[in-house]
């Protein structure tokens, strides 16, 4: 009886303990959230804005939420390893990050293969006499998303009494691509300083055919390596796999033991700085 009765009080004492706590670190942990909260929020309809989405960004985090809670409760239940769990929430919270990233980054490739052919559409109507703006806005209508859409902005901020100057500047401020940088500029500084318009405009679309004609030989040349660091990051969690499949017994030990879930920290951190490390050799700036 004793023994129970201490028990007893013990757990109204952890629990007693643990409500303090609670109520005294509530609206510290409600002000933390809801700030976190927002920015996410903020950066949803930020980054949904420049792709030219519609999604709900309340929506977006919800559901966010939901898939954290569901994926690190599966994965604790099914694995029962703390060093799995935290990283199946961390994963989960990066994820989003990592999709807008994934998504403006491509989106931004597919403008920047845009250009030569944007460039020489709009050179050829300003030859046969067009106004920058109507050139402008027929190479909106006759181009291809991503990049149409942007000029279309363009041209919507023209009619409502924005600079074409104006315009261009901030169109580079949306999508900071260097290619896309260095043409809009010149084009706004050769329209201010005057000269031949469409001259400038036929050697920016040459010099970026000729870039993207170098930046796709280099492409070619690293493909191999970069086809390498991906087999390679992938291999050990395959053979991981393969291993637990095989003897599940010994493998559970990385997840049921603490220096088992210290290795497997210690396996996970390495295998992403390898392939950080990679992916920087592999990568060339060009």
């Amino acid at each position: 009886m004793v023994i129970i009765f201490s028990l007893i009080l013990a757990v109204v004492g952890v629990g007693g303990f643990i409500a303090v706590l609670f109520l005294l670190f509530t609206d510290k942990a409600v002000v933390v959230g809801s700030i976190l909260a927002r920015r996410n929020l903020e950066r949803a309809e930020f980054e949904g804005r420049d792709l030219f989405l519609t999604a709900n960004p309340v929506t977006l985090l919800w559901a966010n939420l939901a898939a954290l809670i569901f994926l690190s409760v599966a994965a604790q239940v099914f694995i029962e390893s703390a060093v799995v769990t935290m990283s199946v929430a961390g994963i989960t919270l990066l994820a989003p990050g990592i999709f807008w990233a994934r998504a403006r980054k491509k989106r931004f490739r597919m403008i920047e293969a845009q250009l030569p052919d944007a460039f020489m559409m709009l050179g050829s109507s300003l030859q046969s006499g067009a106004s920058i703006l109507v050139a402008v806005q027929t190479v909106a209508e006759q181009s291809p998303v991503p990049f149409a859409q942007e000029l279309r902005l363009v041209v919507r901020k023209t009619q409502v009494g924005v600079s074409i100057d104006d315009a261009l500047r901030q169109m580079e401020q949306r999508v900071p691509v260097d290619s896309l940088i260095m043409a809009s500029s010149a084009v706004r500084i050769s329209r201010e300083v005057g000269g031949n318009l469409v001259e400038t405009i036929f050697g920016i679309a040459e010099t970026l055919r000729r870039k993207f004609t170098m930046e796709g030989k280099i492409e070619s040349l690293t493909a191999q390596g970069k086809a390498q660091g991906k087999f390679m990051g992938a291999l050990p969690i395959l053979v991981g796999v393969g291993l637990w499949f095989m003897d599940p017994i010994s493998m559970n030990k990385l997840f049921e033991t603490g220096i088992g879930n210290v290795v497997l920290g210690v396996i996970i951190t390495m295998q992403v700085l390898g392939f950080i490390g990679i992916n920087k050799v592999t990568n060339i700036d060009s």
